[in-house]
């Protein structure tokens, strides 16, 4: 009996570590199955317009941007999500919107998401004005251009210019998607000065009230080259300054009247959370991999070349007993 057990291991590891070798070389080439599941889809929509240059936000403890903040919080959500996470990216200005890429998956697709965040800026925009609701409406034609669910963070101070009224102020109650949008504020709670940038990205001063109010709030575009010649007007004093803070109140109303959802962006483990515990929005095939399967048959498969020794082990000690 012994005899016997003995010339089976020695075929049985035989066969056996053959066949953990070559399950082990099906894992190294990435076998994937195409399987249609849920997974999370964001549409990550930054607001470019002028107001997101103030700079009262803080990135590892130095001062920068709304516009640059908003770009730390998108880098941080696509580097927080899991794989088969799809993203895409789109920016607000004027009255519209813009997708930039259609929906990648994150990690496949990781460094051309990000790069196209961190090139994000403010000379993209295509118009002066900011008018949110018009901009809520515009995201919902989106969606549909999309043709897939997914889960619209729009990044904003929610300051408008001008100011949302009664007359420029857009019905958006009707709007389908509410229940996918979440409003995320950025800015501070403090009043802070509106950076003046010419056409070619120089700080020359700050924004005036005078031509804020000439320009709808900030935005002038350089089509005409004597407003860029010697530089654009700027706030002579202090006092003078057209000044912008997140405007949460204004964000809430929009939040309210679409039933969506709002949350102030904050560079905290609990933000990220909050993005993540999201419903799946969208259901895609996807390519699920099934190394971790291969992997896990060749240590098994090592494992059992061990079994003779034990039987071996197991009948000597019975043959001592007895």
């Amino acid at each position: 009996m012994r005899k016997m057990i003995v010339t089976l291991k020695e075929h049985y590891e035989t066969v056996l570590l053959v066949l953990a070798s070559l399950f082990l070389l099906l894992a190294l080439i990435k076998p994937q199955i195409q399987l249609k599941q849920e997974v999370h889809n964001y549409l990550l929509l930054a607001d470019i317009s002028q107001s997101m240059n103030a700079e009262d936000a803080k990135v590892n403890n130095q001062t920068v941007s709304r516009l640059a903040y908003t770009q730390h919080l998108m880098k941080e959500i696509v580097k927080t999500s899991p794989c088969g996470t799809y993203a895409s990216v789109g920016v607000f200005a004027g009255e519209s919107v813009a997708l930039l890429f259609m929906p990648l998956e994150v990690c496949a697709n990781f460094d051309i998401i990000t790069d196209t965040i961190e090139h994000l800026e403010w000379r993209m925009a295509w118009k002066g004005d900011s008018r949110m609701t018009f901009g809520v409406k515009s995201a919902e034609g989106i969606f549909d251009y999309l043709n897939v669910p997914a889960q619209m963070l729009f990044f904003t101070d929610g300051d408008e210019a001008p100011k949302a009224n009664g007359i420029n102020k857009l019905d958006i109650s009707d709007v389908r998607i509410g229940h996918n949008v979440i409003f995320v504020g950025v800015g501070g709670h403090e009043p802070a000065p509106i950076p003046r940038y010419n056409a070619n990205n120089k700080w020359v001063g700050y924004w005036g009230t005078d031509a804020a109010a000439e320009s709808a709030g900030g935005g002038i575009m350089y089509n005409d080259a004597s407003k860029d010649d010697p530089d654009p007007p700027v706030a002579y004093a202090e006092f003078d300054r057209f000044l912008s803070k997140l405007d949460v109140e204004h964000l809430k109303d929009m939040t309210s009247e679409i039933k969506g959802q709002y949350i102030e962006g904050a560079d905290k483990p609990e933000f990220y959370e909050f993005i993540q515990s999201q419903t799946p929005a969208a259901k895609f095939v996807t390519a699920y991999s099934v190394r971790w399967i291969f992997l896990a048959i060749a240590a098994l498969l090592v494992l059992a070349t061990y079994l003779p020794d034990v039987l071996t082990y197991r009948f000597d000690k019975r043959l001592s007993k007895a």
